[in-house]
């Protein structure tokens, strides 16, 4: 990728860096998951037909599916949720997730560098990543708890 040392690539570079082509709905897609959040298919729906009118759900499935292959996008899966997206990569983080409003936080790894933790078997495998899901109750809920 042709970008200068310290500047962003913009989502145009991102893309044609990881061989995807530019399209408008990925393009849609990148803008909303560089916001923030761990997001919904639902969520990033109703976003990007906010910005392109008119857009599939399954396009955006296809879309999504494509960056989490590229890199771009991760995929996280709490139990009893449906997957949620978000665009921070590369960087073998964890979540803690509230057990009765469902928020999502992320939480940087628990020991060192990648994988983060080291299991009693490894049955051969070279180790990469670790995923962890803390569960609990965020301040907002326990405040609710509280009060009743």
């Amino acid at each position: 990728m042709e970008v200068m040392s310290g500047e962003t690539p913009t989502p145009t570079e991102l893309l044609r860096a990881h061989g995807l082509r530019v399209t408008k709905p990925r393009l849609a897609v990148l803008g909303i998951l560089s916001r923030g959040g761990h997001l919904e298919v639902d969520e990033i729906t109703r976003q990007a037909r906010e910005d392109l009118n008119s857009v599939s759900t399954q396009a955006i499935y296809d879309v999504l599916a494509a960056l989490a292959r590229a890199g771009l996008a991760r995929r996280i899966e709490p139990a009893g949720s449906p997957a949620r997206y978000e665009a921070r990569t590369g960087d073998n983080h964890h979540h803690i997730v509230c057990r009765a409003c469902g928020v999502i936080a992320d939480v940087d790894c628990a020991v060192g560098s990648a994988p983060c933790l080291d299991p009693s078997q490894t049955h051969g495998f070279e180790l990469d990543e670790a995923e962890v899901t803390y569960w609990g109750l965020c301040p907002a809920c326990r405040a609710l708890a509280a009060q009743d």
